[in-house]
């Protein structure tokens, strides 16, 4: 049994683009050439999701390639604390504890894994807060 990468993907950035206007969600649905997740010159508030597919042992080796595990790092910024804040609010409230529906695949509900403390960054001239949360979707074959 083959495990849809991307059918994964798009179901956690489908649930988060649902969240509406008020949420810029990165990678954009229409990507340009240039390889960015975050386009140059972007401007604050956004979710900048990166999505890791992996394979998890369910007890017994022979189901180690059918138990999809995907651990999805969420970069909530924002132009300072409170602005990232609600971002990670919009994020958590989309995907915590949602079953994402994946054609073929019984979904877990998303959990959360980590929360490091924000980070400020002034690099760029201007102030941005990164506030990155950690969660975890789990499927199996459906």
């Amino acid at each position: 049994m083959s495990i849809d990468i991307q059918a994964h993907a798009d179901a956690i950035l489908g649930l988060l683009r649902a969240v509406g206007p008020d949420l810029t969600v990165y990678p954009p649905e229409d990507p340009d050439d240039t390889g960015q997740v975050v386009p140059d010159g972007a401007d604050p508030p956004y979710v900048a999701v990166h999505i890791r597919p992996g394979f998890g042992l369910a007890g017994r080796l022979a189901d180690a390639t059918t138990n999809a595990v995907f651990d999805i790092t969420c970069h909530c910024v924002g132009g300072n604390d409170i602005a990232a804040r609600a971002v990670a609010q919009m994020v958590v409230d989309a995907l915590l504890d949602v079953e994402p529906v994946i054609p073929g695949r019984q979904s877990r509900p998303i959990r959360y894994l980590d929360s490091p403390p924000a980070r400020p960054d002034e690099s760029t001239g201007r102030l941005v807060v990164d506030q990155v949360y950690l969660l975890r979707l789990e499927t199996l074959p459906g």
